[in-house]
């Protein structure tokens, strides 16, 4: 009867860890799960598992167990699952990215190709004009001009 209880405990935990996402009710899972199995094993053989002399050796099973949980598998999990996208978005994609001149871009105007897509951009100040094919590098976007340099 026990284990059923304990289980019943992990899966609440474990349901209730879809809502939130910190991996904390997934070790209080984790520790439920453990403390079935220790009910079904430890426990007597016949009568009530939740008995004073049993109740105390499944908590503290449970205790023990999702103390261990939380400071020894969440900071693994939480490093493998919750880091931050590596994927580059909105500026930080164009900044350092390869593009090929279009028309001469030099400090007043022009057009490069980025990523199969036209942008206005203009040269650093004090380069020379760059010729349409020329490899160039953004190396800052103002507004929606990127600003290239010679390069690839």
């Amino acid at each position: 009867m026990a284990a059923w209880v304990w289980l019943i405990i992990a899966v609440g935990f474990g349901a209730a860890e879809l809502l939130g996402g910190e991996f904390v009710l997934l070790m209080l899972s984790g520790g439920a799960a453990i403390s079935a199995v220790v009910s079904l094993f430890a426990g007597p053989p016949f009568g009530d598992a939740f008995g004073s002399e049993w109740l105390w050796l499944q908590l503290l099973v449970f205790a023990v167990s999702s103390v261990a949980l939380v400071f020894g598998l969440r900071p693994h999990l939480k490093r493998r699952y919750l880091r931050p996208s590596r994927v580059r978005t909105g500026i930080d994609a164009v900044l350092g990215s390869k593009a090929t001149v279009i028309s001469t871009v030099d400090t007043t105007g022009g057009q490069v190709k980025i990523g199969g897509e036209v942008w206005s951009a203009i040269g650093v100040d004090g380069h020379r004009p760059l010729p349409p094919g020329t490899p160039v590098t953004v190396v800052e976007v103002r507004g929606a001009t990127a600003v290239v340099i010679w390069g690839p």
